[in-house]
């Protein structure tokens, strides 16, 4: 796809040339989690360069993303830690989490990842091209996806059980019932999520950044009211009979939807404020014929991921109970460190990286690549490590709050196992949006097809070779290990189009980082290990918390001294290209 450059004037009165306002980026993620869909539709549509005369900065409008990305995971991590102290790593935590991924599924397949990949650019250039300013363009087009989004959320929701068919085995520790009775709840999110996605997509056009960004947020805090009058109900749920007029049932289902509702609604003001009115256009407008291709393969990177999903969903469900939540929880907390991290360091490389492509500067492509690797590495690596050393303190310290210390220590063993993956996945991200700055769309999916068959061959694997209180161990380690599959399919891709991609320089930082993080792992470890031994009784929240906190302390503490001796030249800039982020408002 073009990138389109529009002359505005130089600093010294001249005309220049300048990227235009946005690029589309493709989705990543092998699998969107339960609340994910709008919130990577948020991050997928970067920013480049503001063209117009008083419009937000690049960097003021990149860092209010940050902020609106960090609190959204953080509203999102918190709904999700209520919702296990609401109702445990139970079958009605399971039967809830793969119920709340359909709508997800749904939408990205109908949708979700041509939506947030194709419609902005349209949308920038029919703005600067057409008489009206593109309404009648984005009024066709709002027409076309509410009757698309309508007509398959209707046959979503009829085909519930069809759906909870495909993604969840028979056995004695699924409930297909409660699967099926939530499903037709949470269904017609999937036409909101359209709703939300394109009204942030014509919002981001018109340069309006802090609506889109903040809606997640908005549908955080209504799912935690939500899960708030789910504990206040008398009872519990009843699983035998399951009843879609069960008190809890409709709680939890429409109270989640609401959330999306919401999403969806917090930015019709905003819409309205910028002279959008909604008319019935009918009719097909040609601009939209020439994203075909890309839309085209978007769909088949979307499709291709959830067969993923799915393999991974259906082995769970043949091990313990519990075992879908703990997988989510899981990949829950190794996302966060990308989210918070990872994302505002790919906020900072991407702009010029696309800059660079567009004008065929593919050298600067590759600097800006190999910096944003090393950054990466310096700062998600020692994360990675305390994740491991510390991953059963961690769950006990967040998930054993009501005394479920075996639940949560599986949960940290799951983390503790599979937390080697946070660097691959963070790494696999900056290179797809490496082939997305070349406008590449058909690489990306043919590495996710590689990463696909490794994910789905070594799930069964894990079935056939695991007894069931095991399996959730095997599944979070696949997951993990197939970001460092697509990360060397993607290095050696990468290298066969661009060349050598200055991998001495990067092997160099990364051995670096991981000797430090190695011995501040191991100093983390054995903090733990001294007070589980001084703490009389067996381990529990209050302990997990101190060795969280005092073992964490100890362990970044050495890494980075150790990097600082070792003298690991991205260190400093790393520290400082997040804090800036973070400052700027």
């Amino acid at each position: 796809m073009p990138i389109h450059r529009t002359p505005v004037p130089g600093a010294n009165g001249r005309q220049g040339w300048h990227v235009a306002e946005t690029q589309p980026i493709s989705a990543i993620p092998a699998e969107p989690g339960p609340d994910q869909a709008f919130e990577q539709a948020a991050e997928q549509t970067q920013i480049i360069r503001p063209v117009s005369p008083g419009k937000p900065s690049l960097l003021k409008a990149s860092g209010s993303m940050a902020i609106a990305t960090l609190i959204s995971r953080i509203t999102g991590f918190l709904w999700k830690l209520l919702l296990a102290f609401a109702v445990g790593f139970s079958v009605v935590n399971d039967s809830f989490n793969v119920s709340n991924t359909l709508p997800n599924s749904i939408f990205e397949l109908l949708i979700g990842g041509v939506l947030t990949s194709v419609v902005v650019p349209v949308l920038v250039r029919s703005q600067k091209a057409d008489a009206d300013g593109g309404q009648r363009f984005v009024q066709q087009m709002m027409t076309l996806a509410v009757v698309v989004l309508g007509i398959g959320t209707i046959i979503a929701v009829v085909c519930a059980p069809l759906l909870t068919w495909i993604f969840v085995t028979e056995s004695d520790t699924s409930n297909t019932d409660l699967v099926n009775v939530l499903a037709y709840l949470l269904l017609p999110q999937i036409f909101f999520y359209g709703l939300s996605a394109l009204a942030g997509a014509i919002l981001q056009s018109k340069q309006i950044f802090s609506p889109p960004a903040w809606a997640p947020v908005v549908n955080n805090l209504v799912v935690i009211v939500t899960i708030g009058v789910y504990m206040l109900l008398p009872g519990e749920m009843s699983l035998d009979p399951v009843s879609m007029t069960d008190a809890h049932v409709l709680v939890l289902g429409l109270g989640v939807t609401l959330g999306v509702v919401s999403q969806a609604a917090i930015q019709v003001p905003a819409l309205r404020a910028t002279g959008f009115t909604f008319r019935w256009r009918w009719g097909w407008d040609s601009r939209l014929s020439e994203f075909g291709g890309l839309a085209l393969w978007m769909l088949a990177y979307v499709a291709v991921s959830q067969v993923g999903l799915i393999a991974l969903s259906r082995v769970a469900f043949t091990g313990d109970a519990g075992g879908w939540s703990t997988y989510n929880y899981v990949w829950m907390l190794l996302q966060l460190p990308y989210g918070v991290i990872g994302f505002s360091i790919m906020t900072a490389i991407l702009p010029r990286m696309s800059a660079a492509a567009a004008d065929g500067d593919y050298a600067k492509v590759i600097d800006d690549l190999s910096l944003g690797n090393r950054l990466s590495t310096v700062t998600l690596m020692p994360v990675s490590a305390i994740m491991t050393a510390l991953g059963v303190p961690l769950a006990l310290s967040l998930f054993a709050l009501r005394g479920e210390t075996g639940s949560a220590t599986t949960l940290g063993l799951a983390l503790a196992i599979s937390a080697f993956g946070v660097l691959p996945y963070a790494l696999t991200m900056m290179q797809m949006r490496t082939f997305n700055s070349l406008n590449d769309a058909r690489t990306p999916t043919l590495i996710m097809v590689v990463m696909t068959v490794a994910k789905v061959l070594l799930a069964i694997l894990v079935a056939a070779m695991l007894p069931p209180d095991q399996i959730v161990f095997g599944l979070t380690f696949v997951n993990s290990f197939t970001f460092i599959v697509g990360w060397l399919v993607g290095e050696a891709w990468l290298r066969h189009r661009l060349g050598p991609l200055g991998s001495r320089r990067f092997l160099v930082t990364l051995g670096k980082s991981l000797i430090a993080s190695v011995i501040g792992g191991l100093a983390a470890w054995g903090v733990a290990l001294g007070i589980d031994a001084l703490v009389p009784g067996s381990a529990g929240a209050g302990t997990g918390w101190l060795q969280l906190l005092i073992g964490s302390a100890v362990g970044f503490a050495v890494i980075f001294g150790i990097m600082s001796m070792l003298r690991v030249a991205e260190l400093q800039p790393a520290i400082g290209r997040l804090a800036g982020l973070l400052r700027r408002r």
